[in-house]
């Protein structure tokens, strides 16, 4: 792993590529060695503030014939932020490793079943109970203080999740929400109330339920990606 981070995502089979457009929320036509391609996009998020006409990306390939695209978009490069991770499954892979390396748990499993909602991650430590969701952030508001803002396309099961976290914590869970941000230079999480206030109001509900508030800052380069620090922020959303 680079440095001492407790995870770490390397990408094989990758190639330089430059985006063309956005054909649907999962496809996207890009430019490789003077050849246009579809490569699915594994993010169902705007990206508008990333995904812009002549911006260099990085593909993974593969050979699965049943796909209906050749390539997997995983990174954009933007030239304040350099390159940002755009995998969704990124944060939660992450996540596990992170977990998975922390001496603190006895027991970590993913998804797990609590209410309406399933949650990314139940853990165990002697008669604690843990429930983590994990969320990641690729939308930047303000390099030079650092912030970042989620979510960049409305998301009803964000809410929903919070909602259910808070309902856990009052049942004496140990609850967290995870912001990874798939972001250099980026370390503070706040809700874009400007898309979904509704999720902004359900933050601040989950932090005064005791839901704890976690960001994750990451170092991102085209073709990896691994946390670098952890940062409680709770105490912002309780003012």
């Amino acid at each position: 792993m680079s440095g001492k981070s407790k995870a770490e995502i390397v990408y094989d089979n990758t190639v330089p590529g430059i985006f063309v457009r956005r054909l649907d929320r999962f496809t996207a036509v890009v430019n490789i060695e003077g050849q246009e391609e579809q490569a699915h996009v594994k993010n169902t998020g705007r990206l508008e503030d990333l995904l812009v006409p002549g911006a260099k990306v990085t593909l993974q390939g593969n050979d699965n014939p049943e796909r209906k695209t050749a390539y997997d978009l995983l990174s954009v490069y933007k030239p304040r932020l350099k390159w940002v991770n755009v995998d969704s499954l990124a944060p939660n892979a992450l996540m596990k490793q992170y977990l998975e390396n922390d001496p603190l748990y006895d027991k970590v499993q993913p998804e797990f079943s609590f209410g309406d909602s399933r949650i990314d991650f139940y853990m165990e430590r002697e008669n604690d109970k843990y429930l983590c969701e994990v969320k990641g952030c690729t939308l930047a508001q303000d390099m030079k203080r650092g912030i970042g803002l989620f979510p960049d396309a409305p998301t009803e099961r964000g809410v929903k999740h919070l909602h259910e976290l808070a309902e856990a914590a009052k049942k004496g869970y140990i609850c967290t929400i995870a912001f990874v941000i798939q972001m250099n230079g980026i370390h503070l999480v706040l809700p874009n109330n400007a898309i979904q206030p509704e999720f902004g109001a359900a933050l601040k509900e989950a932090a005064k339920a005791g839901v704890g508030i976690n960001c994750y800052s990451c170092h991102v380069d085209a073709d990896r990606i691994w946390i670098t620090s952890e940062a409680g922020v709770t105490s912002i959303f309780l003012k």
